[in-house]
């Protein structure tokens, strides 16, 4: 069956590109255009769609106030498509804290640029997005593990039954994060909770390059913690948060004297460049056994192999749930190969990561 998709944006010239991008595609279906949130409501209740693409800034009710809505009274998958000016990737960093799944950065210039550059991106997020699940934090409360999860952790602890711990018993000096779509929602779960003293932490997030600043910018103000794009040779320090800024380079962490990261080129690595792969090997390369190795919610397997890496090089591994995962994909590819130590739902991750840091 095809995915049914409605498309909300005031402009009729984008309303129109955008169906011509994802009609053209053999299992897309756009069963209708919304020029405000007024019509879009109507067309929801009327039309039931698997997916809606939301522009976040239209004249009347924005697009933040609307994609409140919906998740707070009819959640279901929800595509940001927005400008990449500073106020546009503010919105969009917040809608994707509102429960977003992902979001696709409009061209700087002509919105003609779409057709040439788009490169079948869109499309692959809506069927990415057509996937997700609707899990919604409820104040940081701990969910119980679903029926499924519980059996992939008992699959999992079979499956890695022979890789060696070998840990020291030493506090863990770093925290590396990687995670998809569903990311960002589960990063403002996550970091809250780190304290001024937690290990130095390094995320590779997959997001487009225009967005990952006002990421940072927004984690930065939310946490107690100091979050920071990564650069090059940058030493990392406890109570901060370093986080790939998207730049077509891999992220790596290094020992050479003191405890590093930097961007390197390189080509895509699990389909992804930055990749989580990249990050967790190089930590399981310097850390060893003084490292924690968090995988959540997203979609394919990057990560999967590095978290394996980590943890047969003794660190102390955790993937999310299925439960609370957004996209249980590359999750499940952890699991599946044994790379988890812990499998946890969202609101036990920090408390679990930041235990095995002493904290």
């Amino acid at each position: 069956m095809k995915t049914r998709v409605l498309i909300v944006d005031d402009s009729a010239t984008m309303r129109a590109l955008l169906s011509r991008m994802l009609g053209s595609e053999p299992d897309l279906e756009v069963i209708g255009t919304a020029a405000d949130a007024q019509q879009a409501r109507v067309m929801i209740r009327e039309m039931n769609p698997d997916v809606v693409t939301l522009d976040v800034e239209m004249p009347g009710m924005n697009g933040l106030d609307f994609l409140e809505k919906i998740m707070r009274l009819r959640p279901m998958p929800v595509v940001i498509v927005s400008g990449v000016t500073r106020k546009g990737a503010e919105t969009t960093i917040r809608a994707l804290e509102l429960g977003a799944v992902d979001c696709y950065a409009k061209p700087d210039g002509s919105i003609m640029n779409l057709l040439d550059h788009d490169g079948g991106a869109l499309a692959t997020m809506v069927r990415s997005a057509a996937r997700a699940s609707q899990w919604r934090g409820s104040g940081g409360r701990a969910a119980a593990p679903s029926p499924a999860a519980a059996a992939v952790s008992r699959e999992a602890i079979a499956l890695s039954a022979g890789i060696s711990a070998g840990r020291t018993g030493v506090p863990a000096q770093l925290i590396a994060i990687g995670a998809s779509t569903g990311g960002v929602e589960a990063l403002h779960h996550i970091l809250p909770s780190f304290p001024q003293n937690c290990p130095p932490t390094v995320i590779v997030q997959h997001i487009s390059a225009a967005f990952a600043p006002a990421m940072a910018d927004r984690l930065d103000k939310q946490c107690a913690v100091t979050v920071r794009l990564i650069e090059s040779g940058m030493p990392l320090l406890p109570g901060h948060v370093y986080v790939a800024p998207g730049n077509d380079r891999h992220a790596v962490v290094g020992t050479a004297g003191r405890l590093t990261a930097t961007m390197k080129p390189g080509d895509p690595v699990s389909g992804h460049r930055p990749s989580i792969d990249t990050l967790f090997e190089s930590v399981a390369r310097s850390l060893g056994p003084a490292a924690v190795g968090i995988l959540l919610t997203g979609m394919g397997q990057d990560g999967a192999r590095g978290l394996l890496a980590m943890r047969q090089a003794g660190a102390h591994t955790i993937a999310q749930d299925q439960a609370t995962s957004t996209v249980y994909g590359m999750p499940r590819a952890a699991a599946d190969m044994g790379a988890a130590e812990k499998i946890l739902p969202l609101p036990r991750i920090a408390e679990r990561a930041l235990a095995v840091a002493g904290l």
